[in-house]
């Protein structure tokens, strides 16, 4: 099937930006200057004139030269967000891992809340025609609808995406001229001096930065979303955006000065719309939060996925409903994400509450791309002064930002902190666990064993375990194997087949890596398989080995026919057997306070994943599990004494 190539600066490729890119965004003028006026606790002009001025340059300097500018170019082969930053840079720092756990956990609370606030905000435009409309329960249909219809893919939905919001962002642009154009005055917001007089002079001025934030909340996913879009796309589409939506708030923003005795009753998005237009307003609005929330939720779908490769989240099921690259289905995060929209529309009720809570997660995950972008300007070696005044503008900047956010707290900014902070320890846990349980595995000099090897493959004596058998080793050198898989083969019930298989899995840093190698260990007896996969390539383990058998088979570098006569003769092929290694603690040692408690929520964890079986797309019934006890070095060995 072809494809059009959207990383390339194209008309389609623009359009096509503007409905995966933009959602979050692009719905912001739905309660932003809403917001803003309320955290005020009124219309006056200063407000008005200092709340525009601070979401015009926060849209130049936090989402125009922050991220359009600078961290776009910190692509990772043409991929974003922040675990592609972070494979870009984790070979050169230990500890850098706690700065991307913590982004993509904020990254993914704000997914819970996005969803909730445009599809209600959207909603809540009908009250405007008939106060007792029941909006949260038509929310709560939307919403579900829109979750269901993820397992069947967005593949036809989503072409209909980017006309859809070139429309909305040409209606937000009307909007505001038509109001601007009654009083140019307004076009004074555009002088920095009335937001820093706003901020340093007007009583908590400091405070409504939490409103104004909720501007540029989107901006993350321009990073994020760029594999998808390509970067000149992106650029070219955002000043499009952008206009957009300054004239939109502008157009807001004369209107309050021209009511400002009923800007506390109405929704000032709402009330520069002509009487007229105020139903189809209210429908183009509703799809633009529609794709706003599909946008955040296909995005924890990446997120999750690009995670469990990282190895920072168990393996859970993931699915490709589409051919189409990159799009995925996790049913899990699906349903967590469903469950939790629900909770927070019923909990906060609307969407003025869920102001309150919206932003300061985002926030957080905002500095913790700061302070990676750091590290990705000083490992590649750019100017040292140029970092520092770029750590400097967007620490002051964000720090700021989260100060004021961090008032929102008690009124609700804790819901997105509390699901943050669970996914983090999920995260922090599983990493850890597995480095523990890595820290502990033996590794032997597998040379050493090919004489027993061989001599197990010709001992008829011994009955013949498999045809072929796989297993699957951490060794990243072809001279180690782990000493657990050598005690298998050997000792624990000596398996005897014709071919041995050695796969090793390495998740390398470029996104869509797809190579391997072929080490023949004992040609015609052991052979070792190195898969490197990008770590945003699907773990289809099973698909890849026979691909590799069959480029094997076709030259004639081995035979996996049946050794069995009966079956030799009829060209059967063999069987296959994998034999999967579980180690588990066991009831002799203990870890040290700190470890043993990661390794206790671990277990917990591994009860959210799938088996490795499923994660590999391995066929169950050719499946062997073995558990084995982790062992402790140099552990003091208490010795028994012999009576007489």
């Amino acid at each position: 099937m072809k494809t059009t190539n959207i990383s390339k600066l194209s008309f389609a490729g623009v359009i096509i930006s503007l409905g995966i890119v933009y959602g979050d965004l692009g719905t912001s003028p739905l309660y932003v200057m809403r917001a803003i006026v309320s955290g005020a606790g009124g219309v006056s002009r200063e407000v008005i004139l200092g709340g525009l001025s601070c979401i015009i340059w926060t849209l130049t300097l936090q989402t125009t030269v922050k991220y359009v500018v600078f961290t776009l170019r910190a692509n990772n082969n043409g991929e974003g967000g922040i675990f592609a930053l972070y494979a870009l840079i984790r070979r050169y720092s230990k500890w850098i891992f706690i700065l991307a756990i913590i982004g993509s956990c904020t990254l993914l609370a704000d997914s819970v809340i996005t969803p909730a606030i445009t599809v209600v905000s959207a909603i809540e435009g009908l009250q405007i025609i008939n106060e007792g409309i029941p909006v949260i329960p038509i929310v709560l249909c939307i919403i579900t609808a829109l979750f269901f219809v993820q397992q069947f893919g967005s593949n036809t939905l989503g072409k209909s995406f980017g006309p859809i919001m070139l429309i909305w962002f040409l209606v937000l642009a009307v909007l505001g001229i038509s109001q601007i154009a009654e009083n140019f005055y307004i076009l004074n917001a555009f002088n920095p001096y009335y937001a820093y007089r706003l901020l340093v002079h007007y009583p908590n001025g400091f405070l409504l930065l939490g409103a104004v934030f909720l501007c540029t909340t989107g901006a993350e996913a321009l990073f994020s979303d760029l594999g998808h879009c390509g970067l000149h796309n992106i650029r070219a589409s955002w000043y499009f955006v952008k206009i957009s939506l300054i004239l939109n708030y502008l157009g807001q923003g004369a209107w309050l000065l021209k009511n400002p005795h009923i800007a506390n009753d109405i929704n000032p998005f709402y009330a520069i719309m002509p009487a007229w237009f105020l139903i189809p307003g209210i429908v183009i609005a509703t799809f633009a939060a529609i794709i706003a929330s599909q946008a955040l939720i296909t995005s924890s779908f990446s997120v999750i996925n690009e995670a469990i490769l990282l190895n920072f989240w168990p393996r859970v099921k993931v699915a490709h409903p589409t051919f189409i690259k990159g799009q995925m289905y996790i049913p899990s995060v699906n349903k967590i994400l469903w469950v939790a929209c629900m909770i927070v529309i019923v909990y906060f009720g609307e969407s003025a509450k869920m102001e309150a809570a919206y932003g300061l997660a985002i926030t957080i995950t905002m500095l913790m791309t700061t302070m990676l972008m750091g590290f990705y300007f000083s490992f590649h070696h750019k100017h040292f002064a140029l970092i520092i005044i770029f750590l400097a503008i967007y620490f002051s900047i964000e720090i700021s930002f989260l100060i004021a956010n961090l008032f929102k707290f008690m009124h609700g900014g804790w819901v997105t902190i509390l699901i943050a902070g669970i996914l983090f320890v999920i995260m922090f846990v599983w990493y850890k666990g597995r480095k523990i349980k890595n820290r502990l595995i033996q590794f032997i000099k597998v040379k050493k064993y090919f004489p027993i090897i061989e001599d197990i493959k010709a001992d008829e004596s011994i009955p013949k375990y498999a045809t072929n058998v796989i297993y699957f080793t951490k060794a990243d050198k072809f001279t180690d194997i782990e000493s657990k898989i050598i005690y298998s083969i050997i000792n624990k019930q000596p398996k005897r087949a014709d071919l041995y298989w050695i796969i090793h899995i390495d998740i390398v840093d470029e996104p869509h890596t797809m190579l391997y190698r072929i080490t023949p260990l004992i040609p015609g007896t052991l052979l070792r398989i190195d898969f490197h996969l990008g770590f945003k390539t699907p773990l289809k383990i099973n698909n890849y080995f026979k691909q590799v058998l069959e480029v094997l088979v076709s030259q004639n570098e081995v035979d996996i026919s049946s050794r069995y006569p009966s079956l030799k003769k009829h060209d059967v092929m063999g069987d296959f057997k994998f034999v999967l290694i579980d180690r588990v603690q066991g009831y002799d040692f203990d870890f040290k306070p700190f470890d043993q408690y990661i390794m206790d929520i671990y277990d917990v964890i591994k009860n959210i994943g799938i088996s490795d079986e499923k994660a590999y797309g391995l066929d169950t019934s050719n499946v062997f599990t073995e558990k084995v006890p982790l062992v402790i070095k140099n552990v003091k060995e208490h010795r028994l004494t012999r009576l007489t």
